[in-house]
């Protein structure tokens, strides 16, 4: 990285240094509340990101949003930095109605990639120059765009069957080939929900992959746009990741509709939050690492039911916390839903005791798994991710922390109670499947910290400052045209939630920016010359859920 970069990197670069790279290709200001905006024409989209990127430092396409108006397409590129996320821009990208068409950020960003298929699928706005320029969530027959004013949500639809054809079969110039192609999915095992995974093996080697992730679409986005913020929505993120992160899911929805809404949270109810976040964050890493061991050598009687084991006993003390074990809708804007349960000290002794059995437990997972050698055989450089490639994909969580990247938003765009505890956040540099695993097992070590020291907080709160909920509007209406993106730090990475209000008690617009979503986009780089085994161990070691990749 030369010189310059790296100080654009680090630097802060202030709103006028923005307008002045900027410069006349802004044709207007569209300010969100977390981020200054530029409006620019479609085709000076991949001048201004690039300039972004290598003279401004901002190398994180961390979403694309896209939604239609009245008048006109809009896709809007958020924009962040790995070294300091709270360091933010937004590029809003206007089309008209009749012809919808924007330059493609895909050079700039492989995370576009993705993402701008995901925006033609569901609102139709079409990127000039896109490399593969397909649907991604509905078939390819799907007729009209489900997310665009004018959809007809009662025309009837033709979904037909095409056979499987060879995706590189053209590069071949004999009919003699030692290429075979392969469905991986879309069953459930081993593929983390219902995947598919169309492969290209040349001879026992993976020449391709494409993932085809649309069988699972549960309109999450549409269905929180017709919620209403103060009561509706929140039962919601819980489905988004199910298997364990409720907690984590609920707060990236209170953090950006407190954000949008100016709403302040009781001390009392963050430190709440945070200590039934992490402990959410340690069933998910728990429920990774048993999955995992099963995806790579079938181990089911030990290490997958250990894993279970060990996550039961955190789900009971979620429940005895929330009331449920795993839709757990127990953050409120503003705060949480209730207190501690009663009686407080039963609480407290329960979750010590876990705590304390915590670190035998890690000790015997590092004997079973990270010891082992069959694991390491199978997990120690395969599924490489260099940094550089894991930050064009978007990757963020445990993936990207497995690469060496030194990215959390707990500690770099701080929320909650996490800037007054003591805690590290957990890197290795091997960029392998088994780093992956190594992270997740030492981020456990980590949320336990983070636990203890709630747990101390919450016993010695004076009984009369337990406020576990500021003064909140029974309707909420933000200002018409309030915009803003906000994230926080779930088990699988940056889990971010963009909202416009359109002055009404719902959202105009709701888009989810799912961090397995991103980080599963990385795959094909991951798998590429490698054998179908490292292909499974790659995707278990990505620890994705499908619905929260096909939301």
């Amino acid at each position: 990285m030369s010189t310059e970069l790296e100080r654009a990197v680090t630097e802060t670069v202030t709103e006028e240094q923005l307008e002045a790279l900027v410069g006349d290709r802004a044709l207007a200001r569209d300010d969100h509340k977390n981020a200054p905006g530029f409006v620019v024409r479609p085709d000076d989209v991949q001048d201004v990101l690039f300039d972004l990127r290598d003279e401004a430092g901002f190398d994180h396409l961390s979403c694309v949003t896209a939604q239609q108006y009245e008048d006109r397409y809009e896709s809007i590129y958020h924009l962040k930095k790995y070294a300091d996320p709270t360091q933010e821009v937004s590029i809003v990208v206007p089309t008209s109605v009749d012809d919808p068409v924007s330059q493609t950020a895909e050079p700039v960003f492989r995370s576009a990639d993705w993402a701008e298929r995901e925006a033609f699928d569901l609102v139709g706005i079409d990127y000039e120059g896109h490399p593969d320029p397909r649907r991604i969530l509905l078939p390819e027959t799907w007729q009209g765009h489900p997310l665009s004013l004018d959809y007809d949500q009662e025309k009837p639809q033709i979904v037909t069957l095409t056979e499987h054809a060879n995706p590189i079969q053209p590069d071949h110039r004999d009919d003699e080939s030692d290429t075979m192609f392969l469905n991986i999915g879309p069953h459930h095992p081993a593929t983390h929900g219902v995947l598919h995974v169309k492969t290209v093996l040349d001879g026992e080697t993976v020449a391709d992959v494409d993932p085809d992730i649309g069988y699972l679409h549960r309109s999450e986005e549409q269905m929180c746009q017709q919620g209403t913020y103060r009561h509706q929505i929140m039962p919601y993120p819980d489905r988004w990741d199910y298997v364990s992160a409720g907690i984590l899911n609920e707060w990236a929805y209170a953090r950006t509709a407190e954000d949008l809404a100016d709403l302040e949270v009781p001390e009392y109810a963050q430190v709440i939050r945070t200590m039934s976040a992490e402990l959410s964050r340690i069933a998910s890493h728990m429920l990774a690492l048993g999955t995992f061991a099963l995806d790579v050598y079938g181990d089911f009687t030990a290490i997958f039911q250990y894993a279970f084991r060990d996550r039961e006993v955190v789900q009971d003390i979620l429940e005895d916390l929330t009331g449920q074990r795993l839709m757990f809708n127990y953050l409120r804007l503003g705060g949480v839903a209730w207190d501690l349960p009663e009686p407080r000290e039963e609480f407290f002794a329960k979750v010590r005791d876990f705590l304390d059995d915590l670190p035998a437990k890690v000790a015997e997972y590092n004997d079973l798994v990270t010891s082992n050698e069959i694991f390491q055989i199978r997990c120690v450089d395969t599924g490489i991710l260099e940094p550089e490639v894991a930050k064009q994909y978007g990757c963020t969580g445990p993936v990207a922390r497995g690469s060496g990247i030194d990215y959390d938003l707990r500690r770099d765009d701080p929320y909650g109670y996490y800037p007054n505890l003591e805690w590290n956040v957990v890197t290795e540099d091997g960029c392998d499947n088994y780093s992956r695993v190594l992270v997740r097992m030492q981020e456990v070590e980590e949320s336990a910290k983070i636990i203890e020291q709630c747990i101390d907080l919450l016993e010695e709160w004076p009984e009369d400052e337990r406020n576990i909920q500021s003064n909140v509007p029974r309707t909420l209406k933000p200002d018409a045209d309030t915009e803003t993106y906000r994230a926080v730090e779930a088990a699988k990475g940056e889990l971010g939630i963009y909202i416009r209000s359109d002055g009404t008690d719902k959202p105009g617009r709701f888009k989810i920016r799912s961090p397995s979503f991103h980080n599963l986009s990385a795959l094909e780089e991951m798998t590429k010359g490698e054998y179908i085994p490292d292909l499974v161990a790659s995707l278990g070691s990505l620890d994705i859920v499908l619905g929260e990749v096909d939301r």
